[in-house]
């Protein structure tokens, strides 16, 4: 997994996406050009409320993680603003602590997209040697 989003509620804050958040982790408002709109009811943009983190959590794989049985490669660009690398190392430790093979690769120089060239290089030998030694 390439910079995941695993928990939305604990993201909304720190993110330079928090619409993002709002959309698709809590289900307010909808996409309209280049902005979101609300339905009248609750303001997208405002600062998440309880019930909202609630709603982002519920839809976030932090919230299933105690299901997840299948080893986990995560690599995390650590200068990401769209997801933030806390986001990779709070469910690397939460699949670790579930007993869940876990391996997290940390790039320093690396953004969301983690394409510097040694970087990505080295994330795809990471991830070829990951699937040999659990596939075969």
């Amino acid at each position: 997994m390439r910079n995941p989003v695993t928990n939305i509620a604990s993201m909304a804050t720190v993110t330079d996406i928090p619409d993002w958040c709002t959309v698709e982790g809590a289900g307010i408002g909808v996409y309209q050009g280049f902005g979101i709109a609300g339905d009248g009811a609750e303001n997208p943009l405002a600062a998440p409320d309880e019930a909202m983190l609630s709603r982002m959590h519920r839809a976030s794989p932090a919230a299933h993680a105690h299901r997840v049985k299948t080893p986990t490669l995560l690599a995390l660009g650590k200068v990401d603003r769209r997801v933030p690398v806390s986001q990779g190392l709070e469910y690397y430790h939460t699949l670790k602590g579930l007993g869940v093979p876990t391996k997290a690769l940390l790039y320093p120089k690396c953004d969301h997209a983690i394409d510097l060239p040694a970087s990505e290089a080295d994330h795809w030998v990471n991830a070829l040697l990951w699937l040999e030694e659990y596939l075969g």
